[in-house]
């Protein structure tokens, strides 16, 4: 089924900062009351927001997955959709976060070997895709922002910027998303139009 979007399933990036402040501050606070959830969450939202992975991408990372070398940080999707495997380039703000958050893990006695999940839910295991969305509409209405957004829209929000960011390199687009057809990844180029936006406000007054 092709990929329908339009630009009411992007977040702008006034909610986007507004949402990371939110979370930011959230898992400081909890960091300091000796609270786990927040501190998780916060690294969930971030990878989603700044790396476009799935919610069962994120889901399913182990440590081994994590690169965080200085003058190069991925993450490392062994399961994409149709059982491909891709290398997905991070900034240095992401790559910042989760150097802590993995020393945070250690200083826990979680584990952080290899094998080890990146975000065990409290029973040990991988969190489900239901918890990973209820937390982020928790999230969201707590930065008051619009209920139509879903963890999945953070996808949607990240291609869309990294769509501006690259000077509309479409590949490069594509090849972070895991897109298997440049079709797909077209849609973003489709509907963020800079011609249309100038088009309609060349419009006569």
């Amino acid at each position: 089924m092709p990929l329908e979007l339009t630009r009411e399933d992007f977040m702008t990036p006034e909610q986007v900062r507004r949402i990371k402040a939110f979370a930011r501050k959230e898992a400081l606070e909890a960091r300091k009351a000796g609270r786990v959830g927040p501190v998780r969450e916060w690294a969930i939202l971030h990878i989603a927001l700044d790396a476009g992975l799935r919610v069962s991408e994120i889901t399913a990372l182990k440590v081994r997955d994590v690169l965080l070398d200085p003058g190069h940080a991925a993450l490392i999707v062994r399961q994409g959709k149709g059982g491909k495997e891709r290398g997905v380039d991070v900034g240095a703000a992401l790559r910042e976060h989760l150097t802590d958050y993995l020393a945070w893990k250690d200083s826990l006695g979680e584990s952080t070997g290899p094998d080890a999940l990146l975000f065990p839910s409290p029973r040990g295991g991988p969190l489900s895709r239901q918890a990973v969305y209820l937390m982020f509409k928790r999230m969201a209405r707590a930065a008051e922002i619009p209920e139509r957004f879903s963890i999945h829209s953070c996808r949607h929000t990240y291609a869309s910027m990294l769509y501006r960011a690259s000077r509309f390199n479409l590949r490069l687009v594509q090849r972070q998303l895991g897109h298997a057809s440049i079709r797909t990844t077209q849609v973003y180029a489709d509907v963020l139009s800079q011609d249309a936006l100038d088009a309609v406000n060349g419009l006569p007054q």
